[in-house]
């Protein structure tokens, strides 16, 4: 059942990677307890069900502990989604996902069960923060500091074979890949030589990152 995903909590995060998921070609079952907002979205759901999910007789009623993943969207109500997320654990759900309000929402959320834990208005503020004040197109960054960035070549990387340019030893910073204009994004390698109209994606720390990414 891994394409079979259970979202609980159809507010604006839940809704939207419900019906991203389905897009996808994954059966979803929406659950929400308000019935306005179930009926809204039940023809965009594979299943939608209005439910109390801080009740574990109803999650197995609803089968959600057939499932191998689930979503725990629930916004603003902080002990719904703590309780919703210890049901699921309790059920051994093998993969669960659950958005957090805070950085302390989400510490609890990992206690009582959440394997990933999403925290979509801050991570979005921070990638949009970089965007802004820098020279980064696109950017992202994952566990450990570690982040990837789309940038314009940097004059030290224009006309060198990326293998001779030592970015790495110098900048702490690794091409991963580049687009040239008109054309897809493609693996780098050591022998590619990167123009000034090209874009790379970038890997590295955080920190190694930016100070690159500054230099184009």
């Amino acid at each position: 059942m891994d394409d079979q995903i259970v979202v609980i909590g159809l507010g604006r995060f839940g809704t939207s990677l419900a019906v991203e998921l389905v897009t996808r070609g994954c059966e979803v079952l929406g659950i929400d307890s308000d019935p306005k907002i179930v009926q809204r979205f039940a023809d965009d759901l594979t299943h939608a069900a209005v439910a109390d999910t801080t009740d574990l007789e109803t999650l197995r009623q609803l089968g959600v502990h057939q499932f191998t993943r689930a979503v725990v969207a629930i916004g603003t109500d902080l002990e719904a989604s703590i309780l919703t997320t210890s049901l699921l654990s309790d059920l051994h759900i093998p993969h669960i996902w659950a958005k957090a309000t805070s950085r302390e929402h989400g510490r609890i959320l990992e206690r009582v069960g959440a394997h990933h834990v999403v925290l979509p208005e801050h991570e979005m503020g921070e990638r949009v923060a970089h965007l802004v004040t820098g020279r980064m197109l696109d950017y992202i960054e994952l566990e450990d500091d570690f982040a990837l960035a789309k940038i314009p070549t940097p004059k030290e990387a224009v006309d060198i074979p990326l293998g001779q340019s030592q970015l790495r030893s110098k900048y702490g910073v690794t091409v991963v890949a580049i687009k040239r204009p008109g054309e897809q994004f493609t693996y780098a390698t050591a022998d590619t030589v990167a123009s000034r109209h090209d874009l790379l994606v970038i890997a590295g720390a955080r920190d190694k990152v930016e100070r690159f990414a500054e230099l184009s």
